[in-house]
């Protein structure tokens, strides 16, 4: 009875091969960095080092977690954090139509875990066994590092005065940009992402945080009659 985990597991590790293994890992390493970004600046900023945490598992959602210490740290209410989140945590609305069978046995774990760089991975498998697997496994190890992150990033919070000197910050951004990357070969899906960069950069300074990003989606509706119907 004690081999039936074992075999369980290698064959997951088999399903998903040592090379999509690897990356998810990386990708969660940067994540893990990301995680310590946040620790410092959110304790950085004077709120207390318990409140990444509790964030990171009830959020568990990088961007609207930024967001919510930011309007805090410039004196915004809490209800005004609140609902930036919201707003920028509504593009988890089309990610959760392009995955709804992937977590249809799960649909409440899998909502909690539908992070973007889960998404990422899971939608590049083809075999909708391997993208099950891609997602459960992705989305655990990002629960785990992105809270490992943020407490080690709360914890060293007060010696770490200002994280743009070690580039934590920039960490974010960076991960979402490699893993777009591969998809951008393709000149219909650069074509759409660079409308929608155009967008966003030209609503950011005259919408509230956030919602600029929510706008740049309009560059799928756009696109959308340029595309050729199948036979």
């Amino acid at each position: 009875m004690a081999v039936r985990p074992l075999t369980f597991l290698r064959q997951w590790r088999d399903d998903l091969g040592p090379a999509l293994l690897r990356d998810i890992v990386l990708v969660n390493l940067a994540i893990c960095l990301v995680g310590i970004s946040y620790g410092a600046i959110t304790v950085g900023e004077g709120l207390p080092v318990w409140l990444p945490n509790v964030m990171s598992v009830v959020v568990l959602a990088g961007a609207s977690q930024f967001l919510f210490t930011g309007i805090i740290a410039t004196g915004g209410g809490v209800v005004a954090a609140v609902l930036a989140g919201i707003l920028v945590n509504l593009r988890h609305l089309p990610f959760g139509f392009a995955l709804a069978d992937t977590v249809r046995e799960r649909p409440l774990l899998g909502s909690y875990l539908m992070i973007d760089e889960v998404v990422a991975f899971s939608l590049a498998q083809k075999e909708a066994e391997v993208r099950r697997k891609v997602f459960f496994t992705c989305g655990f190890l990002l629960l785990f590092f992105w809270n490992l992150g943020s407490l080690l990033g709360a914890l060293l919070g007060q010696a770490i005065t200002d994280t743009e000197v070690f580039g934590l910050d920039a960490a974010f951004p960076a991960v979402l940009l490699a893993l777009v990357m591969p998809a951008l070969r393709e000149a219909s899906t650069l074509g759409i992402a660079v409308l929608g960069a155009a967008i966003a950069l030209a609503l950011t300074p005259f919408l509230p945080a956030g919602t600029a990003v929510l706008c740049a989606l309009l560059a799928l509706v756009a696109a959308r009659p340029w595309r050729a119907e199948p036979p």
